[in-house]
């Protein structure tokens, strides 16, 4: 899963130093950097957290954000 997400990082980082790339290509990656950074802050929280409730809720959105990205 980790290798999805720096492939699909790298495509991105590919792009916009290319300087070519359209508004839309721009907004599908500030969109994945935003699910980037999301999936990084609950891997992080769940990391933490004991209530299992919590843990289902942090499990739920983490599976949601890896259907977005393509998983």
């Amino acid at each position: 899963m980790e290798e999805v997400f720096e492939r699909q990082q790298a495509a991105a980082d590919a792009r916009a130093n290319r300087g070519t790339s359209s508004a839309a290509e721009r907004a599908r990656s500030g969109a994945f950097e935003s699910l980037r950074l999301s999936r990084a802050r609950i891997l992080d929280q769940l990391s933490r957290a004991t209530n299992p409730a919590h843990r289902k809720m942090l499990e739920s959105a983490l599976q949601s954000i890896n259907i977005k990205c393509g998983e």
